[in-house]
């Protein structure tokens, strides 16, 4: 065996010890479960008085293997359900032994490691903020596969269990020691064992809960008066949640309620089955792909230029203490960082920081974090309208209004009294790094940082390199999102960049279609159930009318003096009417929505008076593929223009940052999904239809020719 090592004790005892060779982690594969089989064929012959289940790695156990699942179609389903019924079988032979089996976690065990841990009797951890515990399968479009879903309807019932299955939280010790979900905590690994010795001493004969005689399920079984009402609308609450589009939770509540109407070993074969089909299907193909590899990919830094040493940074100036600055400044603090904020003056500069105090104040309320620890994040925030206290900064960055001129002067004021060495970042969302880099003496150490708003919970930063950006300067900037425990993607300088460029056309195309008489409803409701996590008219009026008309003559103007064309689109008449009759969007008390006090916002009824109402309406689908293709098509050309340099940026890009649904795996994974050559017709056919917009770039032409996906 090459995973798992057997130790016995001079007192009876046994340590199943997961130890994989040559690997940093312990993972769940054919090698594995071949391992565990006989392992458990061995403590059957021997019959130690207890088991101790332990790793010999710093995490207790990684889960499945993701690079077999991933692999994995429809070929290989027979195989990987024999796989997983093999080891499903040997964890309940362990479990019905008889003799007490204890799991002791000193790391994370999530996933299939945490499966293991359920198949046993006892659960202690280390109090540590090392080790989390959960399911976290469901974030991958899958299930747990290896029992988790049965014990744990089985241990919880099925209303306590449904957020633990559905949501794919991860818990510390400490909580989930609070949730029962673990028995008990110990300081240090000397007191884990000692107390899991104490327990193999004081129960020789044992029993999961759910194998004792007069089991009852808690909460109640599917058919009980008190939890059928409740299941017979569960799919309906989980569609709503889901809009149909992620099958994995489905599949979870399937299995919850079929499980629990049969024997522990049929639910189990039940859970292998859903396990299965999910594992051989499209949409955790998506997800696996983006939010296992090439999330990693861009947490371990794989765009960065690796020649430049790492770099931390202990101080960073902001200048403009309005929305954008307050929610820099915080996630700053949060990391550790001192921070100067600036603006025009000292008042501006201390509502900017009270915006902070409000975050603690909540976090506080919540028990999420201690007064102390709150304090020492506020003493990190210095509001100033003094340039002078940037003195010592290693980064500022400029967050000033979308205006050229305001932070070309901000910029050259800032810089007066930096030392030469200092990197400068804008947190522009639309204007070109190149021109913005011409009011710096340094334009090799001007970067674009483009944040999302809420700064505090949006993970985004877009990293945007000038035509004179400095590798050095690159890569310091990803050392800094990163130290914020942000993601970055990297794009070079255009127009708009990725991001804005691409979120621009699903609003435009939303409110275009409001001008052609399509119901505004089935716009928003067709967001909706394609995944989209607002609406684009709601976003819109989110984003305001006003900003975006803002942008749009700022492009214009831009485009003029380069002897170009002002750029058209459908969407321009629609918003220039609701401009008129003083509709910008929320901020401005009404845009596509109104918004009554005291009541949920809704459609604005006068749409259809302004803008008409089409006899014939689109179907559902055609306005689910105009939102999806018009944005996938835009992120291609993104990546022809060399606006993107890597299909990882863009699938994290537009999950993350402008919320492409997530289970396409992003907006060149959907171009995958669909098939390159079927995308390409459908966009073609919408182009006929709707416009030169959605005519495919030359890019993916060659791509269908030449069999290549986006990768």
């Amino acid at each position: 065996m090459d995973t798992i090592r057997l130790e016995h004790d001079q007192r009876g005892h046994l340590s199943l010890v997961f130890d994989r060779a040559d690997a940093k982690a312990n993972i769940i594969d054919e090698r594995f479960t071949r391992d565990f089989e006989s392992a458990v064929e061995l403590i059957e012959q021997h019959r130690p008085k207890g088991v101790l289940v332990r790793s010999a790695k710093s995490t207790f156990f990684a889960g499945g293997d993701l690079d077999t699942l991933f692999a994995c179609g429809p070929s290989g389903a027979a195989k990987l359900f024999d796989m997983v019924e093999r080891l499903k079988h040997s964890m309940r032979r362990l479990e019905t032994l008889g003799i007490p089996v204890v799991a002791c976690l000193e790391g994370a065990a999530l996933g299939g490691g945490w499966e293991l841990a359920l198949a046993c009797h006892h659960r202690i951890a280390l109090s540590s903020s090392q080790v989390k515990v959960g399911l976290p399968e469901v974030t991958l479009g899958l299930l747990p596969g290896g029992g988790g879903v049965i014990r744990t309807v089985r241990l919880f019932g099925l209303q306590a269990a449904l957020p633990l299955l559905t949501e794919g939280k991860s818990y510390r010790a400490s909580k989930a020691h609070s949730m029962g979900l673990i028995h008990e905590l110990a300081e240090d690994t000397e007191t884990l064992y000692q107390l899991a010795l104490t327990y193999i001493e004081e129960n020789p004969q044992v029993k999961q809960t759910w194998d004792l005689d007069g089991y009852r399920m808690p909460g109640g079984s599917p058919q009980s008066p008190k939890l059928a009402p409740m299941l017979a609308v569960a799919p309906a609450i989980l569609h709503q949640k889901t809009k149909g589009v992620f099958p994995a939770p489905k599949s979870i509540l399937s299995v919850m309620v079929e499980g629990a109407l049969v024997d522990f070993e049929t639910a189990c074969r039940i859970e292998s089955r859903y396990f299965v089909d999910l594992v051989c299907g499209s949409v955790s193909k998506n997800m696996i792909s983006t939010f296992w590899y090439q999330l990693n990919e861009v947490k371990a830094g794989i765009g960065r230029p690796q020649e430049v040493p790492p770099r931390r940074f202990e101080k960073v100036g902001i200048l403009g203490a309005g929305m954008m600055g307050a929610g820099i400044a915080y996630v700053a603090a949060q990391s550790g960082i001192d921070v100067v904020l600036k603006d025009v003056s000292i008042e501006r500069a201390n509502k900017g920081k009270s915006y902070s105090e409000g975050l603690v104040a909540k976090q506080l309320k919540r028990g999420r974090i201690q007064e102390e620890a709150g304090n020492l994040l506020l003493s990190r925030i210095q509001p100033t309208e003094q340039v002078d206290a940037l003195r010592g900064c290693d980064l500022v960055i400029e967050a000033v209004f979308e205006d050229r001129a305001l932070k070309a002067k901000v910029t050259a004021e800032a810089e007066r009294v930096l030392s030469d060495d200092v990197l400068m970042a804008s947190n522009t969302s639309t204007l070109p790094i190149t021109g913005l880099a011409t009011a710096s003496r340094h334009p090799h150490q001007f970067i674009g940082l483009h944040f999302f708003s809420p700064v505090d919970k949006m993970k985004l930063v877009e990293i945007i390199c000038g035509q004179e950006t400095s590798p050095e300067s690159l890569a310091q900037a990803y050392d800094f999102v990163i130290q914020l425990g942000k993601l970055p993607i990297i794009v070079n300088d255009s127009r708009g960049f990725f991001t804005s460029r691409v979120f621009g056309t699903y609003t435009q195309e939303g409110i275009a279609m409001v001008g052609e008489g399509i119901a505004p409803a089935l716009i928003e409701n067709a967001a909706a159930l394609a995944g989209f996590p607002v609406g684009p008219l709601a976003v819109s009026d989110e984003v305001s009318l006003t900003l975006m008309e803002h942008i749009r003559v700022q492009t214009a103007q831009d485009l003029v003096a380069e002897g170009q064309p002002a750029p058209e689109h459908p969407a321009y008449p629609v918003m220039d009417t609701l401009l008129a009759q003083n509709r910008a969007g929320k901020a401005s008390g009404g845009g596509f929505y109104e918004y009554p006090e005291g009541e949920k916002k809704h459609l604005w009824p006068d749409l259809a008076k302004h803008f008409g109402h089409s006899e014939k309406q689109p179907s559902l689908e055609e306005v689910k593929d105009r939102l999806l293709y018009i944005m996938a098509l835009e992120t291609a050309r993104c990546l022809e223009e060399g606006v993107l340099m890597s299909s990882r940026d863009a699938n994290i890009g537009s999950i993350f940052g402008i919320g492409f649904p997530a289970w396409t795996g992003g907006a060149l994974q959907f171009i995958n999904y669909i098939g390159l050559s079927p995308f390409m017709e459908r966009a073609k056919e919408l182009a006929d239809q709707h416009g030169e917009r959605f005519k495919p770039p030359q890019d993916l032409e060659a791509r269908v020719v030449e069999g290549r996906q986006y990768s």
